[in-house]
């Protein structure tokens, strides 16, 4: 088939994907917004405040991270020093804050986004936040038996809030998704482009051994790099397609669902929380590793019980 032909192909597989990754984004995103400007998250934040508690963090920081997980990390990180002053944080409270955020923020629209390719919601949602808690606590207990990052945080830059209200959130939306347009056909192009010169399968092979093993195989490693380097978005939308192009393993794809959820937008999300003073080997190689152990147990588990419903049968995304 000529380049130009698979160009073509890709081109209009991409833009169909992207219409109904704008058709999970923008209803969800609006609500949750709604939700914010109706004082909502605010109300319920305190429920959450004794989870705080868990990991050693002020429980004022309820509300940023519960904010993360329906917002998404830049909602969080704008309220962050908003709640608690700099001076009251160290950098092993900024560190087991960002592993809290890092692994667990946009849950709405980022597992709806990873549902549309079959694995169930609730359940790759919860083993999101889980494993978030999970990591957090961990952190903070050797922080607390070593005292190691016990000295207060040094931000490289401290985000400030842009224009609030409706108007900033259709501004912030709109830019989000000209962007997010952008760089999937980029990565689609990209992709053909590196697949007919055969350094994907260069670099698929290098990554093999990594992807083995949480129980990988070689149809799962284009969307899950991507998803690791780039973010979840990204990652499922490319899963998305893949899973209507040809037949994937619904296990493989509900793992590669869970190792993203776990270690995802390694580039990205990470420059973020360590510029506010996060430290970068335990969020950028101890979630790794964390996600690697983690999503390795979850496979452990599926072997034992075959049968367990990782994904739907009469999934929409395979119609």
């Amino acid at each position: 088939m000529p380049l130009q032909t698979q160009f073509y192909r890709k081109t209009l597989e991409t833009l169909a994907v992207y219409r109904e990754l704008v058709v999970i984004m923008v209803p969800i995103a609006v609500a949750t917004q709604a939700l914010t400007e109706f004082g909502v998250i605010k109300a319920v934040s305190p429920w959450l405040a004794p989870a705080m508690q868990l990991f050693g963090l002020p429980p004022e920081l309820a509300l940023a991270w519960l904010t993360g997980l329906l917002v998404g990390m830049w909602g969080a990180v704008v309220v962050l020093f908003t709640l608690v002053p700099m001076t009251a944080l160290s950098t092993a409270d900024m560190t087991v804050f960002s592993s809290l955020l890092l692994m667990a923020h946009a849950i709405p629209v980022e597992q709806r986004i990873v549902a549309r390719a079959g694995p169930n919601f609730w359940a790759t949602s919860i083993l999101r936040i889980a494993g978030a808690m999970a990591f957090a606590a961990l952190l903070h207990q050797l922080f607390s038996a070593t005292g190691w990052l016990s000295q207060p945080i040094a931000p490289v830059s401290k985000p400030a809030a842009g224009e609030g209200g409706w108007i900033g959130f259709a501004y912030g939306t709109a830019k989000t998704l000209v962007v997010m347009l952008g760089v999937l056909l980029a990565l689609s192009w990209a992709m053909e482009l590196l697949r007919a010169a055969g350094i994907l399968d260069v670099l698929y092979k290098g990554l093999a051994p990594l992807f083995r093993l949480v129980g990988l195989r070689q149809e799962a490693l284009p969307f899950t790099t991507v998803g690791l380097l780039l973010g979840i978005s990204y990652g499922s939308g490319l899963m998305l397609a893949e899973v209507r192009r040809q037949p994937i393993e619904p296990r493989q794809v509900f793992l590669a669902s869970v190792f993203m959820g776990f270690a995802h937008s390694l580039i990205e999300d990470t420059l973020v929380v360590v510029a506010l003073g996060a430290d970068l080997t335990t969020v950028l190689f101890g979630r790794l590793l964390f996600a690697i152990a983690a999503t390795a147990a979850i496979a452990f588990v599926l072997d034992r019980f075959p049968d367990a419903p990782v994904a739907p049968s009469d999934s929409a995304s395979r119609s």
